[in-house]
């Protein structure tokens, strides 16, 4: 982390909204890619995730006296339990038969490497698909486990306190998936 998490953390406890701010912006990138792997196909055709991202800051700023500061793993999980709910919601709102699809026009999928050449980001862009598309086939514990670990960075510890397993049980879910990501991506290659 850019800055000291326990120096932050105090200061957000003593009521400053900056160092929550701050906080929340050092966790900004790793909740987006959580954001991103799970949205899915579907949300994602109406939905940037970065528009989510946003969605789920501001509504955890504007509720932020409901959370005790209780360590970083603690913050981390608190984000991303935010962007799962927000992410359900907006599946949710998405899925209704009211909706009409055909007065909403599909996002584009945007580049996400600034300063590459277009092949370059069309390249970079296939890769995160079929990266996507490979998590998809994953049963959804190995799938999570491994997007907690090798995307989000959390530590095992955390994933365990966040999920409700041991941590033995978090290691061997985590190798059994990244062995069968590796078979996904291997037989689609």
């Amino acid at each position: 982390m850019s800055e000291d998490f326990d120096r932050l953390q105090q200061s957000a406890t003593a009521g400053d909204d900056g160092a929550i701010d701050r906080m929340l912006t050092q966790f900004l990138p790793r909740v987006h890619a959580y954001v991103r792997v799970n949205m899915g196909p579907g949300l994602r055709r109406h939905e940037a995730s970065a528009d989510v991202v946003q969605s789920v800051c501001r509504e955890l700023l504007e509720d932020r006296d409901g959370f005790e500061f209780r360590g970083e793993g603690a913050f981390l999980s608190w984000l991303l339990t935010a962007a799962m709910n927000k992410l359900r919601e907006r599946a949710r709102f998405f899925g209704r038969d009211k909706r009409d699809a055909k007065r909403r026009v599909p996002l584009s999928t945007a580049a996400v490497y600034d300063g590459l050449s277009p092949s370059q980001e069309v390249m970079g862009q296939e890769e995160i698909e079929r990266l996507e598309a490979a998590l998809l086939e994953l049963p959804e514990d190995y799938r999570e486990i491994l997007v907690l670990a090798r995307i989000v960075r959390m530590p095992h510890e955390d994933i365990a306190a966040h999920l409700g397993r041991t941590l033995p049980a978090v290691r061997s879910v985590l190798g059994r998936a990244v062995t069968r990501l590796g078979m996904i991506l291997e037989r689609d290659a």
